[in-house]
């Protein structure tokens, strides 16, 4: 596994939707290193991509509400164990859950295994609210998919805060996650 500086230069056999991300980088002027692996779809197959990006990559979480009427994208670090209750006071909203795959493919062009910030630049409409755990909106760099699971990029949060998130208009809520 390399890293590489920036987006692929054959874009055969990638999705459209990676591409989408690599262009929206490059146009609001993002750096960012990437590396290509096979589909990491857990938080322990990315261990070997967390080391060559010299990187936490963050566990991001896809949550509702009961009625499936808010729906949350939670970045946090990936060895913070997660406990809903912890979560809802900080957001008031009760009874968080996981959302089914279908919300996520509809409001964020990603599918399980694949979640990431960057599917923040599909939701138009805003109907995901992002929520970052402080050690992550503090981190200097932080790592993500380009929404695929084969691929992962290293981006300094700075720019994730500062560019790519006021670009697609989402403002994240900053939560305190316990230990």
């Amino acid at each position: 596994m390399e890293l590489y500086q920036g987006r692929p230069q054959d874009t055969s056999g990638r999705l459209d939707k990676e591409i989408r991300v690599y262009d929206l980088l490059d146009r609001l002027g993002i750096p960012y290193q990437r590396t290509d692996h096979a589909a990491a779809g857990t938080m322990e197959d990315c261990q070997e991509v967390d080391r060559v990006l010299d990187v936490v990559i963050c566990k991001n979480l896809f949550l509702c509400n009961r009625q499936k009427t808010r729906f949350y994208l939670l970045m946090m670090p990936g060895d913070k164990p997660f406990h809903t209750k912890d979560l809802s006071a900080q957001i008031n909203s009760a009874r968080l859950s996981f959302a089914e795959a279908e919300f996520m493919e509809a409001y964020l062009d990603i599918t399980p295994g694949a979640v990431s910030i960057m599917g923040l630049m599909n939701d138009a409409d805003n109907r995901v609210q992002l929520l970052i755990d402080r050690p992550v909106a503090e981190s200097t760099l932080l790592g993500c998919h380009p929404c695929v699971n084969t691929s992962s990029l290293r981006l300094r949060t700075e720019d994730v805060l500062g560019k790519f998130l006021p670009a697609v208009h989402h403002t994240p809520i900053i939560v305190d996650l316990p230990e």
